[in-house]
């Protein structure tokens, strides 16, 4: 049977479609199955993490050994050098006598200054005396009076006599608070011609010599103590660690890095310094093997809180 020709051109039509799309879509691929537990990748590390700080690291911060009292021991009067008693490395206590000075015009106004006394308290003595018998003839006369054996102007003549003998009495006391004052300012210009230290150390250097016209004020001895060792020295604000004081602490000497040596906060400054951005600290130095360090020697102080490593 003849297929009209309609039919033909129908078959024909899909017949190219199907070639057309045969060459052109893409073969469609199926979906990846999930990762397992030992596919997937590894997390970052912590130090990858955006934000996240390193271990602060350890600062090591110049600074030199101190002690608390360490000063220079000045002449307070004028005088001539006699005698030097301690000399450089004297280990001295407190109030042990450095140096002394000529006093010898010092001591003979003393000695007047206490024959002045002597002569005053004697006074007193005579007039407390004198006072009593003036006060006995001003009763008597009082009594005398009132018998009408004597007048009105030998009464006021009695009088007179004992309150004038009360006058010259404190009188004398005051010349002898007044003895009594002088003596303890000589005293005291004669404890000055001693130069005296004012705690217990070590005489670091001397300045005078035998013979020498020291001026008041002026540098004749430097004393310092030995123990207990101190460092100061500055934190910087930013540092990850603030100081704390009863803190714990390592320090190394600055010519000899094997030698660690242990110091505890003792002081911390309420404020941080504007000019350095920094804490003032002082710490004290703890622990055996101190017998060696001097103040003076350079150290560095190991702080562990310095600012992490962006």
């Amino acid at each position: 049977m003849r297929r009209p020709e309609g039919f033909l051109v129908a078959i024909m039509a899909l017949g190219l479609a199907a070639g057309a799309c045969g060459e052109s879509k893409p073969v469609p691929t199926q979906a990846a199955p999930p990762a397992t537990a030992a596919q997937k990748p590894a997390a970052p590390a912590p130090s990858a993490q955006p934000g996240a700080k390193a271990a602060p690291e350890t600062l090591e911060i110049l600074s030199v050994l101190s002690v608390e009292q360490e000063v220079d021991v000045l002449g307070q009067r004028r005088g001539v050098v006699v005698e030097i008693a301690s000399d450089q490395g004297a280990v001295v206590h407190k109030g042990t006598v450095l140096a002394r000075l000529d006093d010898r015009e010092l001591q003979a106004q003393m000695d007047r200054a206490r024959a002045d006394l002597q002569v005053a308290q004697n006074n007193v003595k005579y007039n407390e005396a004198e006072v009593k018998a003036r006060e006995a003839a001003h009763r008597r006369a009082q009594e005398m009076r009132k018998a009408g054996l004597n007048s009105d102007a030998d009464l006021e003549e009695a009088e007179f006599r004992a309150q004038g003998a009360r006058f010259d009495l404190e009188s004398w006391r005051s010349v002898v608070v007044r003895n009594q004052a002088e003596i303890r300012m000589l005293e005291l210009e004669l404890e000055k011609m001693l130069i005296r230290a004012p705690f217990h150390g070590v005489v670091v250097s001397r300045a005078i010599r035998l013979g020498q016209d020291v001026l008041a004020d002026e540098k004749c001895f430097r004393l310092s103590q030995l123990s207990p060792l101190l460092v100061r020295f500055l934190v910087p604000e930013a540092s990850a660690q603030v100081p704390r004081i009863g803190d714990s602490l390592d320090l190394v000497l600055h010519a000899d890095h094997e030698r660690r040596y242990s110091a505890r906060i003792q002081k911390v400054s309420p404020v941080v310094d504007a000019a350095s951005g920094s804490y003032d600290v002082t710490a004290q130095l703890t622990g055996p093997d101190l017998q060696s360090l001097r103040p003076g020697m350079s150290v560095r102080v190991l702080w562990r809180g310095a600012p992490a490593k962006p």
